[in-house]
């Protein structure tokens, strides 16, 4: 990456976003982080980033988390489908309104690229767990998965239209070390945690549904490669599906083997099938994704472990 020093990560003290500001700052880059802490811990957000306590939609907030700014990473989002059905008022107001406030504030004369976090749920569901790529249907089946799609198409028209150059990225199921616990997104820190809690595992619908599961560092590699070099629109994942059955497996293999999971009624707004094609990603800035599920549960598993004993 060239051309630019420093950068507003917003949602910078969450899962992925926490990630990318420790991997800005060990490249020498100025780091701002603007956070509202409602899912994100301070705890999180590595010495050396500046921290700007405050919300998206706010104004005041955004404009001081810009002073000196020259690259946006954009991540900061109510991130649940399943939850997005209950809470849609809130998810559309943070994902929309909230990008819209960010991208009215940038000042076009400083700002040099801007990223934004896109999502898997912007999709159609797919007829087969064949890969999909960046040209599959657009018909989001959640309220999350729709307001992610008009941020990706109010960044693109604003930013183009104010010759800033547009990244948005289309994340898969991302996992790995630091995510935070909730019912509704990350399957497989949910497990995790159910279990070292002594708590059953429940798969929604018949377990063969299948998922694209890509690991935080892979997510972080592939932001930071596209930044500065690929203006448009890229999936990242890995290319290989694994399904629910697969994934609970894995996880009792190492954790409870005596024990089998619950199954429950399917989610509404949850994809049957959704696996990347990454080969525009690999094309055009060499995303190459490292980790795989298997060599990576056992961080995983410390991970949760060393959360739940504080």
């Amino acid at each position: 990456m060239s051309g630019w020093s420093h950068a507003l990560v917003t949602g910078g003290a969450g899962f992925i976003g926490s990630h990318l500001t420790r991997a800005l700052l060990a490249e020498g880059r100025q780091v701002t982080v603007l956070d509202n802490l409602s899912v994100g811990r301070r705890e999180t957000v590595p010495e050396g980033a500046r921290f700007v306590h405050g919300d998206i939609r706010d104004a005041a907030a955004v404009d001081a988390a810009l002073q000196g700014v020259d690259c946006v990473f954009h991540l900061a989002a109510q991130v649940t489908i399943r939850g997005s059905f209950d809470r849609f008022y809130d998810d559309l107001d943070t994902n929309v309104m909230g990008t819209a406030r960010v991208i009215q504030a940038v000042d076009p004369a400083r700002v040099r690229w801007f990223t934004l976090a896109s999502s898997m749920a912007v999709y159609a569901d797919a007829p087969s767990p064949a890969p999909i790529d960046e040209s599959h249907a657009t018909q989001p089946i959640s309220p999350y998965g729709v307001g992610k799609l008009a941020a990706e198409r109010v960044g693109a028209q604003i930013l183009e239209a104010r010759g800033i150059p547009f990244t948005a990225l289309r994340f898969f199921n991302t996992f790995g070390p630091g995510q935070t616990y909730t019912p509704y997104v990350g399957v497989l820190t949910i497990f995790v945690t159910r279990l070292l809690r002594g708590e059953t595992i429940t798969i929604f619908g018949d377990g063969e549904q299948q998922r694209d599961f890509v690991h935080v560092s892979d997510i972080v590699a592939g932001i930071t490669g596209a930044t500065g070099r690929s203006t448009g629109t890229f999936n990242l994942g890995t290319g290989r599906g694994t399904s629910l059955n697969e994934l609970a497996a894995l996880v009792l293999a190492r954790l409870a083997p005596d024990r089998k999971p619950a199954y429950a009624n399917a989610q509404a707004g949850e994809l049957r099938y959704s696996v990347a094609c990454i080969d525009a990603a690999r094309q055009a800035f060499s995303y190459r994704p490292q980790r795989t599920l298997a060599d990576s549960l056992g961080e995983v598993v410390e991970s949760v472990a060393a959360t739940l004993s504080r």
